[in-house]
């Protein structure tokens, strides 16, 4: 979607928008016509709306939030990763990395 429709969809004003953009909270994807927005846009926008309005949280708040949810959604794709790489082991192997996590 682009920017005036992410902005009907939150009912925010385009100079919001463009502060969160430039606070790097959310980043949209670059097209002819401007920005292009997805659902995970979305989602982000909608994290940053609860916690600058009723959280109370101020901007240097949400950039610390928006850093750790980054930092877990990066960690997840990391986790998934390893994941299929034990998954495609023999499963002897399988057996053996999975003990010496389940002993952590």
């Amino acid at each position: 979607m682009n920017d005036s429709e992410f902005c009907e969809h939150l009912e925010i004003e385009v100079t919001v928008l463009r502060v969160w953009v430039e606070q790097r909270w959310l980043v949209p994807r670059h097209a002819d016509r401007g920005w292009i927005f997805e659902d995970d846009d979305l989602a982000r926008a909608r994290l940053i709306q609860d916690l600058t309005g009723p959280m109370g949280v101020n901007d240097d708040g949400v950039d610390v939030a928006m850093q750790l949810l980054d930092q877990i959604h990066g960690l997840r794709g990391r986790l998934s990763a390893l994941m299929t790489a034990i998954r495609s082991q023999d499963p002897d192997i399988q057996r053996l990395i999975l003990s010496r996590v389940d002993d952590e």
